[in-house]
């Protein structure tokens, strides 16, 4: 509509110009007015500087203008007969009938003009409004199914993981001692659907194709109907089947839940992702570069009391215990509940204050502060546990009964973040005995007590237009002095025939318990600390305390290089492998990171781990060999979408 308004007010000045009486030209010095001056000769039409001022008059010149009206009187023309008032010229003189009706025509002409362009205006309006109402329909349409995800491949190369130490007493496996290279790649199709049933109500999915599939691990030699007896002419690979090639299936859903927007909160309901704070505790594992995460069968409602605050009551299915599928074997009928005894349960309730992530990056962009905080509380009970296998089932009473509160901090400006996740975990386990016969063993059922605790801080600092980010990362996880770290409770042998290198952290035989504490907090695994010695060795953080300087500079917009350096030590050196010295190591990460606007990302990672005496075998120990340095190198080749 810009150039049908220029056309109005253009319209517009000329009429107020041609209405509007001019100021009297100047008497030349002769004293004769310019009106009285000889009618000139015929020219070309003036330029801008020496028009006249009525812009619609002719260009040819035309009669001599008459002399002014006597005051009071009005000439008898054909403008004034009609009604309009004719125009005056410079001088105040007014227009003869013919420049008056030509002006006329001219104004008519630029009236239906303009009309002619604001209908031309209306009908484009009418279409691009049809047009957009059809795209907003077909992209409506389009919308009741969307589809994100990853796929990513993951070369990787480990060398002397082993750490040099004897091969009973390795903490990751290996063929033999004297082979220090395993190298491979693997893969993962990751399909996170939306059915969009209507605005307020969705169906959401997460499932895993070739969930972490090592790349020719599969050869076509179950199914090729005894076609090869040498794996050298394999040409194919098989499908990944659970119990004939592979451990697992290739299709594997782990997530499938309803969401319900109501006038007063979301409604959640099915097997879901639980994430909180930094991810110390609780972790959906949504990175692209992570293996682990929980899936909690839960139901769930999120309210909003006020803006930015938000309280969550949640239900968690921890464990049914025994099925009846499993007690029958009917893999037919509806499987329910065999018995309540054996159920455990969690009562959640999550209150935070949390901006959105535009919310944050207008704040942000405003030099403003964004604070946001919360608390994750947890209630866990369980009365009795199946300690028997499926078809006989046999029962222990637990009287289990946990207590995990977990707060969350953030404050971020322009240039620096601090973040703060604080967890504990306390409680107790009325009956510790493993199987039935024992339930009843005052030698084998005593209480036990649960008390951990872990943090976490990270401080990042901006610098050279937010080009460079310097990191520093400080956690600690609760421990006690119990024979190894208390990652894997049920005990840990890497390599066939060597030793236990792990265990539960209580002290318990049938004389008592000299310690019946469980002490450790373990860091939830798909929380990333290094590449080597928590991610790969130990698996994850617990009983030990590290510092993580780092940094991060962008080269170009998509390109980063990075690189940290972790030092870890032990709580208790009687957690460690030597029992006597508490520093596990020194770890120095870097690595190249480039991702593409249409999701491509491809990036590599170096690590390399210089163990300390913590790691190595006690002085007197025959299985006591040098260390040996261990290095790693990850790639990664991923498309999002």
């Amino acid at each position: 509509m810009s150039h049908v308004l220029l056309a109005a007010l253009l319209v517009a000045s000329a009429t107020a110009t041609a209405q509007t009486p001019q100021k009297k030209a100047p008497v030349p010095e002769s004293g004769t007015p310019a009106s009285a001056q000889p009618a000139p000769a015929p020219q070309p039409a003036p330029t801008p500087a020496t028009a006249a001022p009525v812009p619609s008059a002719p260009t040819s010149p035309g009669p001599a203008p008459a002399s002014p009206a006597p005051s009071g009187t009005a000439p008898a023309t054909g403008a004034a007969a009609s009604g309009k008032a004719p125009a005056a010229t410079e001088g105040g003189e007014q227009l003869s009938p013919e420049m008056q009706r030509e002006l006329d025509r001219r104004l008519e002409a630029a009236k239906q003009e303009m009309r002619e362009e604001i209908r031309a205006q209306m009908a484009t309006q009418s279409l691009s409004s049809d047009w957009k109402q059809e795209m907003s329909e077909e992209k409506r349409k389009l919308e009741l199914f969307t589809m994100d995800g990853y796929f990513r491949v993951r070369p990787d190369l480990f060398y002397k993981f082993n750490l040099g130490k004897a091969y009973e007493r390795a903490l990751f496996p290996t063929r033999t001692e004297q082979e220090n290279t395993q190298g491979g790649a693997n893969m993962r199709a990751r399909l996170e659907p939306t059915f969009n049933v209507s605005e307020e109500v969705r169906l959401k999915f997460q499932v895993d194709l070739l969930d972490n599939v090592l790349l020719g691990s599969t050869p076509d030699l179950t199914n090729d109907g005894g076609r090869n007896i040498f794996t050298v002419f394999s040409e194919s690979q098989d499908v990944p089947t659970a119990t004939l090639n592979a451990l697992r299936d290739s299709i594997s859903v782990k997530r499938a839940y309803g969401e319900v927007s109501t006038p007063v909160g979301i409604l959640r309901f099915g097997r879901m992702g639980s994430q909180w704070g930094l991810g110390m505790l609780h972790n959906d594992g949504s990175c692209l570069d992570c293996d682990f995460g929980d899936n909690v069968d839960r139901i769930q409602f999120v309210t909003e009391p006020f803006p930015g605050f938000y309280v969550t009551p949640m239900l968690d299915f921890n464990s049914e215990g025994v099925t009846s599928e499993r007690i029958t074997g009917d893999t037919h009928r509806e499987t329910f509940d065999y018995t309540q005894a054996d159920d455990s349960y969690s009562y959640v309730l999550a209150i935070a204050r949390r901006d959105t992530d535009q919310q944050i990056k207008d704040k942000l962009e405003n030099n403003q502060g964004v604070f946001n905080y919360g608390l994750h509380f947890t209630y866990r009970t369980q009365r009795w546990e199946n300690v028997g296998d499926p078809q006989n089932a046999g029962f222990v009473p637990r009287d289990a009964v946990l207590y995990m509160p977990d707060l969350w901090a953030r404050y971020e400006e322009r240039m620096f973040r601090i973040e703060v996740e604080l967890a504990g975990i306390g409680g107790s386990i009325g009956n510790r005995a493993l199987d039935v016969p024992s339930a009843l063993n005052p030698a084998q059922n005593q209480s036990l007590r649960v008390m951990q605790f872990g943090g976490l801080v990270q401080g990042e600092y901006k610098a050279l237009n937010g080009n460079l980010h310097l990191g520093l990362e400080l956690g600690v996880a609760s421990g006690d002095k119990a024979p190894g770290f208390g990652v894997y409770q049920r005990g840990r042998v890497v390599n066939a025939g060597g030793a236990q290198i792990d265990g539960p952290q209580y002290t318990c035989d049938t004389g008592g318990c000299g310690d019946r504490d469980i002490r450790n907090f373990r860091f939830n695994p798909a929380y990333r600390v290094d590449l080597i010695l928590w991610r790969e060795l130990i698996g994850t953080l617990t009983d030990a305390v590290y510092i993580k300087p780092s940094a991060k500079y962008s080269l170009a917009e998509g390109f980063d290089v990075f690189g940290g350096l972790i030092y870890s030590q032990a709580l208790y050196a009687e957690s460690t492998p030597s029992g006597t010295d508490r520093s596990l190591g020194l770890e120095v990460d870097v690595g190249a990171r480039y991702q593409t606007e249409d999701g491509f990302v491809a990036g590599i990672d170096w690590g390399i781990l210089f163990p300390m005496a913590g790691l190595q075998e006690p002085p007197d120990s025959l299985l006591r060999r040098d260390f040996k340095t261990a290095q790693a190198i990850r790639g990664t080749l991923a498309i999002r979408f």
